[in-house]
């Protein structure tokens, strides 16, 4: 019933690059509270924290499939080390900025722009180097753990930010995610050096070509794409929590507020010992996603801040019930060789749902109002997972594949 731990109690390697990137991931989640509260609070403007999303989509399209590419043909280790070593630089440069008595806003959007880039070629290759950390029948567990990780990251990261930023301004949240990025590199380097991969004699493009056809032609992976990017294209509202917080209390209900998911995910994550049971993968994803849709609706309606909580928590929890049954699919249709740039394909599914989500959330609420914002997009990812599933019945039908 609960999580599977054995991983890592098993491998060295797995435990020291899963606390690495946990703490890694805590900074992380700090400062993805202080910068869109940074943006709002120099501008007033939904619109403006919105556009964080659309500057952080290029990147996430292009370099997500480059960075996959890649991750198949370098050292992913070495990969590893160098992304990590120029975020950290990068996080270095925004607290400077922020340091300044008239903080730049196109420098937060340059430097935003350019860290996306690096998360490009970072993402694949940590997702390819645990698949190929551990042995094939702890796959679902390290599907888990990785939950387990990104839902404590979520909830502790944003209370931390909104304590930080109270306290020290957004300059000291950033600086909680240098420290947190040098105790990741650490960890990299105390690792066992990974042997380089096969050679390819293939060009990068050829490779990149190879891994796209091979997502095209499986139904269950376009469904996990398509659902998920449906989801958080509608009823993504991460970019309204700053003005939402501003009348329940700042930066501390700032942090409450992007925590709010991860708690239900964390508990969802904490009680996956019945995924196991289920046989219809693709259907689970698709009834996750439009509970998703129905949560987001009620947070629209919120009318305190607790209230508020409790719907982003049950959204987070049918968020984190998807994202369990899409990473079991995932282990399950992608072989090794190809994990690297199907682990591109997959991060942009993720990433550009919630980007363009936000930017649709802000611009939205703009022009009406932030609970309308919320609860039409709600309502209209209702509808669009439905016809989304209508239109993929393989995925619909899609089931575990029995060992």
């Amino acid at each position: 019933m609960f999580i599977n731990i054995s991983p890592l109690r098993k491998y060295r390697d797995y435990r020291l690059l899963y606390f690495g990137q946990l703490v890694s991931f805590l900074g992380s989640m700090v400062s993805y509270v202080a910068i869109p509260y940074q943006v709002y609070e120099l501008t007033k403007n939904n619109w403006y924290v919105g556009l964080i999303g659309i500057v952080q989509l290029v990147p996430v399209i292009i370099f997500g499939i480059l960075g996959g590419t890649y991750a198949d043909r370098l050292n992913r280790r070495k990969l590893l080390l160098i992304s990590e070593s120029l975020m950290c630089v990068l996080i270095l440069f925004l607290g400077i900025n922020a340091s300044l008595e008239s903080p730049s806003i196109p420098a937060i959007f340059i430097l935003i722009f350019i860290f996306q880039c690096v998360v490009g070629f970072h993402r694949p290759a940590m997702e390819a180097m645990n698949q190929k950390l551990v042995d094939k029948a702890d796959y679902p567990a390290i599907g888990a753990l990785g939950s387990f990780r990104y839902s404590t990251g979520a909830i502790v990261g944003p209370a931390i930010g909104g304590l930080l930023i109270a306290r020290f301004g957004v300059k000291g949240a950033y600086l909680f995610d240098f420290i947190s990025f040098l105790a990741a590199l650490t960890a990299l380097m105390l690792m066992r050096r990974m042997p380089d991969p096969d050679k390819s004699d293939r060009s990068p493009w050829e490779d990149t070509k190879i891994g796209l056809r091979y997502a095209l032609s499986k139904p269950e992976l376009i469904g996990t794409y398509l659902i998920d990017i449906v989801a958080m294209v509608f009823a993504f509202p991460v970019a309204l929590f700053p003005s939402m917080a501003e009348k329940w209390g700042g930066a501390n209900a700032a942090g409450m507020l992007f925590s709010g998911m991860a708690i239900g995910s964390l508990v969802m994550t904490l009680f996956s010992g019945w995924t196991p049971k289920v046989k219809f993968h693709g259907r689970a994803v698709v009834i996750a996603a439009a509970l998703w849709a129905i949560f987001i609706i009620g947070l629209g309606q919120a009318t305190t801040l607790t209230m508020a909580l409790v719907f982003l928590a049950l959204a987070g929890a049918a968020d984190m019930m998807s994202g369990l049954f899409r990473g079991i699919i995932w282990n399950e249709s992608v072989p090794n060789e190809l994990r690297g740039r199907l682990s591109g394909i997959e991060m942009i599914s993720y990433m550009s749902g919630p980007l363009l989500g936000n930017a649709r959330a802000g611009w939205v609420a703009s022009k009406y109002s932030v609970p309308f914002s919320i609860t039409s997009g709600g309502i209209i990812c209702t509808v669009a997972v439905i016809l989304t599933a209508m239109a993929l019945p393989k995925f619909w039908k899609y089931r575990k594949i029995e060992s």
